[in-house]
């Protein structure tokens, strides 16, 4: 995972749990409805969440797709002078 990846994901969840905390203490609504807005603000945090890593996996599988076909790109360029490097050495051993 990225740095900044990591950095963002720590500073999400960190300023989630402040702003849970502070909502907690703060707050002028009896203890049902905090419960209530708590659970809401926590689905939405779990949904930008999910967004954000979904956003971050189809990156890191487009990442891995284009590597793998630039090393298969490579491999058969290597096995084609391979292959042309051996007929050159046949033919001057005739």
């Amino acid at each position: 995972m990225k740095t900044s990846t990591a950095k963002f994901l720590f500073g999400f969840i960190a300023g989630a749990a402040a702003g849970a905390v502070a909502g907690l203490l703060l707050a002028p609504e009896k203890g049902s409805d905090t419960r209530k807005l708590v659970a809401e603000k926590a689905k939405k945090y779990k949904a930008d969440l999910e967004k954000e890593l979904s956003g971050k996996v189809d990156d890191l599988k487009e990442f891995v797709n284009e590597s793998v076909d630039e090393m298969k790109n490579k491999i058969s360029k290597a096995e084609k002078k391979a292959q042309e490097a051996e007929a050159e050495a046949k033919k001057a051993a005739k």
